[in-house]
Order: structure tokens, then C-alpha cells, then sequence
């Protein structure tokens, strides 16, 4: 018995010591940004396109309050409510103390300046696949909006998804910043792509989870249930959006679709992101949608 005592106890410190290893945070090489140099005009433009203030602006911000980025809107989900930290400049209570470093880590690998690991609230193996330089400009951006010293609140999680480094173990079954579709693509959609699974992170409302909140990349872009639990978020594969490439440019830029309905819910302040980018832009992610794999 004592025999058998001891091995249990190894196993579990060995099985302990792995979990433990294979968890732990992994930021991004040190010389990722060598030799970048931010823009902030460029940062402008990835700011709209990753939809950074459509989470991180206070609730009912409008006009121009839209860019102090205070946090405190709630994203419920099956794990518990989410609520968007505040990410201004202000040193204290927002990020202004962030070097670029600590803004890509959070971003693309979803770890915080302390080497904790971050909810996938925060989309990062979307942002994964932004380049260096959009990364950079971002950040550089970001240091010019107005800085505001509330504090972010708690996210409203229970036990045992309050145990952060079980998000080391999300992240091992869940890691793919890999593109989703493959295959020859044109220069357009190409770079519809890219804003579209990287920046824009089409695919965190749009495709399906697995039990765990992993997307089901199978299904990719084919509609999932609203986490509000009000509704659906709809199928944008070509098995159910039908509309043409320039009807799909409309509704990015004005909200408006063919039957002359409008956008509601959280698409409103995407499309309002959507508008602020060059038209060729909204023209590559409709022809990136009409590369998409139809799904039923």
C-alpha cells in the first residue's frame, strides 16, 4: 500500500509539473518588431479595422467619445460575462504603460505585461495573423487617443474558469492562427483575408464553437448562436449570403442591405469601422466572402 501511495503521488506531481509546463504563457520572440518603425496614419486604419473601440468604449459612447477607449461593456458567454478592460492611454488604469511588447503579447498571444494568460475574450488567434508592422502602427496610434483613468471592472466568472492558467491548456487545443481558407487566391481576395480573419476577426461571432468555445473552423463563417442568447448570428458563407460583391460593399459601408433592411445589434459599430476604410477594402472582403466554402 505504501508502494502504491507513492506512486500515485509521483504520477501526480510529474502529471502537475507538465500541466504546469505546457501552460505556461509563450510571448512572441523579442526581435518580432526589429528595425519598425509605427505610422500613425496607417495605425488609424488598423484601428478601424480591428473593431478596437467597439469593445473597449464605454457603454452608449457616442460621437467622439467613442475614441476614449474606458472599457466596461459586458460580453456574456457560456463561462461568464466578460467586461472590456479599459485599454486609454492613461498610465494607471489603462495601458499607457504598455511598451509595444506588452500590447503584441496581449494581442497575438493573449498573455498580459505580468505573464498571466488573457480570456479569449480578447480574440487573439485572429490577431495572430496581423503583420509585425500593422502591429506596431497600431500601437502607435493607440498612444494618441485621450487617456481616462477608470478602473476596468472584473470579469463575472465562477469557478473553474476563474483559474487563468487553465487558459494554458484552452490555448494547447485551440492554437490555430493559421489562415482558414487556403488555396490560389487573387490579390483582392487576399487581402480580404486578412482583414477579414485577422484584423476584422470575422469569424469569432460568425463561426460555430466547440464545447470548449474553440471556433469550428469546418463550419467557418456559418452562423452560431448570439452568446446573449437573443437570436442568431447569421450565416455569411456563400450557401446563404447570396447577395453580389457590390451589394456586400454596400451594406459594409452603409449598413443597408439589398431588401432594404438595416444592420442592428453589435454589427452597427462594425459597419461603422468598416466605412472608415478605403473602399477597396470593403471591395476584398466581399470577394473574400464569395471565396468562402458554402455551409449549409
Amino acid at each position: 500500500m505504501r508502494r502504491l501511495f507513492l506512486f500515485i503521488l509521483a504520477a501526480a506531481v510529474v502529471g502537475a509539473a507538465a500541466f504546469w509546463a505546457l501552460t505556461r504563457p509563450a510571448p512572441l520572440p523579442a526581435d518580432t518588431f526589429a528595425g519598425l518603425t509605427g505610422d500613425v496614419v496607417r495605425g488609424e486604419a488598423v484601428f478601424h479595422a480591428t473593431g478596437c473601440a467597439s469593445c473597449h468604449m464605454a457603454p452608449g459612447a457616442t460621437g467622439e467619445a467613442k475614441l476614449v477607449l474606458a472599457g466596461g461593456q459586458a460580453f456574456p458567454s457560456d463561462f461568464g460575462t466578460f467586461l472590456a478592460p479599459n485599454i486609454s492611454p492613461d498610465p494607471q488604469q489603462g495601458i499607457g504603460g504598455w511598451s509595444l511588447m506588452d500590447l503584441a503579447n496581449a494581442l497575438q498571444r493573449g498573455v498580459s505585461p505580468g505573464g498571466a494568460h488573457y480570456y479569449p475574450a480578447l480574440p487573439y488567434w485572429s490577431y495572430a495573423r496581423m503583420q509585425p508592422q500593422d502591429v506596431v502602427d497600431l500601437y502607435t496610434f493607440l498612444q494618441t487617443l485621450p487617456p481616462d483613468a477608470t478602473p476596468s471592472q472584473p470579469h463575472q466568472i465562477g469557478f473553474p474558469f476563474s483559474i487563468r492558467r487553465l487558459v494554458g491548456g484552452w490555448k494547447l487545443l485551440n492554437s490555430d492562427s493559421d489562415f482558414v481558407v487556403q488555396g490560389d487566391l487573387t490579390e483582392a481576395e487576399t487581402r480580404g483575408r486578412y482583414i477579414a480573419e485577422a484584423m476584422a476577426h470575422c469569424g469569432e461571432c460568425h463561426t460555430p464553437r466547440n464545447a470548449l468555445g474553440g471556433l469550428d473552423t469546418s463550419r467557418w463563417l456559418a452562423g452560431a448562436p448570439n452568446p446573449s442568447g437573443q437570436g442568431t448570428i447569421p450565416n455569411i458563407t456563400p450557401a446563404k449570403l447570396t447577395w453580389s460583391e457590390g451589394e456586400i460593399v454596400e451594406y459594409l459601408t452603409s449598413g443597408f442591405t439589398p431588401d432594404y433592411d438595416s444592420a442592428g445589434g453589435h454589427m452597427v459599430p462594425v459597419i461603422e469601422n468598416m466605412a472608415q476604410l478605403p473602399e477597396s477594402d470593403r471591395a476584398a472582403v466581399a470577394a473574400y466572402l464569395k471565396k468562402v466554402p458554402g455551409v449549409e
